[in-house]
Order: structure tokens, then sequence, then C-alpha cells
């Protein structure tokens, strides 16, 4: 099954990064704007000894050829981004978008986190066709 193997592959990463937000969220609660829970988070990560870039801008590529950038709200220790909402409840647009940037990135988890919600609520991504997931069937 996919998501588990994957789920335990970066299972410790995940799993702080979750606790990172789980921490700012009862810290601040929710009705905040979305940048006052990314600087929560930068703080939260540092604290907690994660390697991660803020605001990273990060190519997308169409056949090969570059074709424009996205930032990301963090892509911490080089492996899995991080993109935060503070939105009412989470949807299947937010889960797409979140997919379609694991692809164009070549990158095989992320993580959707929204603090907008009374309880915080996260997404494990997946990208099933990542190299590092070839072989293993999708749950």
């Amino acid at each position: 099954m996919l998501s588990f193997w994957l789920c335990m592959q970066y299972a410790d990463l995940t799993h702080k990064i979750i606790g990172c937000a789980m921490k700012v969220h009862s810290t601040l609660g929710s009705g905040f704007q979305e940048v006052i829970y990314q600087r929560a988070m930068d703080i939260e990560m540092a604290k907690q000894g994660l390697t991660f870039g803020r605001e990273t801008e990060m190519t997308i590529y169409y056949d090969s050829i570059e074709i424009g950038t996205r930032r990301v709200d963090f892509f911490v220790e080089e492996k899995i981004i991080v993109e935060l909402k503070a939105i009412s409840a989470l949807d299947d647009q937010y889960l797409a978008q979140a997919m379609n940037y694991l692809e164009a990135y070549h990158l095989p988890v992320g993580l959707l986190i929204n603090f907008g919600s009374r309880s915080m609520e996260f997404k494990r991504v997946y990208n099933s066709k990542h190299i590092d997931n070839a072989g293993h069937k999708k749950s």
C-alpha cells in the first residue's frame, strides 16, 4: 500500500512537522491570517531543529522545459512541501492543488495544514508517480 509505505518512510519527519503545527494551533487558535501561522511555524520548526526554506520558489517543468515558478510555504529537509491554509475547511480543490505541486516538483510526499477551522486539519499528500514510490500499490 503506497500511503502506508510512504507514511513509514517519512513518518518521523511528517510527525515532527504536524507536531509543530499542533503547537502553533494550540497556542494561537483559529482566526488569524495565513501569514501569522506561517511566521509561527517558522519559529516552531526552527525550535525543533528542522531545516527548511520558507516561501521557497520552486521551478515547474513541462516536458522537461521550465514553464514557471511557484512559491511553496515551506520546503522541509529538502523532502517535503508544506502548504498552509487559514480557511474554514479544506476541500478537494486544495488537495488537488497540493497533489499537482508534488508532481510538478517531483517530490514523493507533502503536507496540507489548515489552521482556520476550530480543530487544526492536516492531510498527507502523496505523489504516486514519484520514482521512490514505483512498485508500490496505491491504497
